[in-house]
């Protein structure tokens, strides 16, 4: 993007390899994991995918025609999504999901810091509204900040109760879908509904839109995975 400075879509392109690195240590580390392929096979496919985003925007697939119905951001979205749901709507998708170590998934949130930093920086550089920082509506880095502590002390010292580790998951849910909904409907697309004086350009280029396309998906895989353990568990 013109006029943002390196160091921030460094950041973010770190993140975005952490989130993938943290992830794909919660899969090897996986319970039900029977197939040494498996991990490889895991991180390969998101390696792709991300490959396959960063093609797409660096040829400005998504900010060329931002008024089209259906949006091209469906492109960007969708398939996380629907593949989240097949894993949980499949039987050997279940047992894999069963098998994912909680606290590794706990300690992936750690990633929504720096990505709420990079928001605030973006902010700065007039890329998204000041809506999507902590700042404005989202408070999202709170679960940042709060989940190596619930892992650490719920999930590895068992200090805290496995209902006050499913509150939290809840709750850090909710903010994510809260910060989801405000940067679609302030981003330049069809449905518009906010920040039209400085809209959320910045997920609709590189690197950025690995934000909807990776990282959220990542995160919210790990929070309704840890709710369905945490739920199942007696």
């Amino acid at each position: 993007m013109e006029n943002v400075p390196t160091y921030i879509s460094v950041v973010f392109a770190l993140t975005t390899f952490a989130t993938l690195g943290l992830f794909y240590l919660a899969v090897k580390s996986s319970q039900s994991n029977k197939s040494k392929s498996l991990p490889n096979a895991v991180g390969l496919g998101l390696t792709v995918w991300l490959v396959a985003q960063a093609v797409l925007t660096l040829n400005g697939f998504y900010n060329t025609d931002t008024t089209s119905f259906p949006p091209r951001f469906v492109v960007l979205v969708f398939p996380p999504l629907l593949t989240i749901a097949m894993v949980f709507a499949t039987r050997k998708g279940r047992a894999f999901i069963d098998g994912l170590p909680l606290v590794n998934l706990m300690y992936i949130n750690i990633v929504r810091i720096p990505v709420e930093l990079v928001l605030y920086w973006l902010f700065l550089q007039k890329a998204v509204p000041e809506l999507m920082t902590f700042a404005g509506r989202n408070f999202d880095i709170l679960a940042g900040i709060t989940a190596p502590f619930i892992a650490y002390y719920g999930l590895q010292r068992r200090n805290i109760g496995r209902r006050t580790i499913l509150v939290w998951n809840v709750l850090a849910l909710g903010l994510l879908v809260n910060i989801v909904v405000n940067a679609l409907l302030s981003a330049p697309l069809a449905f518009q509904m906010f920040a039209f004086d400085q809209p959320n350009i910045a997920v609709l280029n590189f690197p950025f839109s690995w934000l909807p396309a990776f990282i959220v998906p990542v995160v919210l895989f790990g929070h309704v995975t840890s709710i369905r353990q945490l739920l199942r568990t007696k």
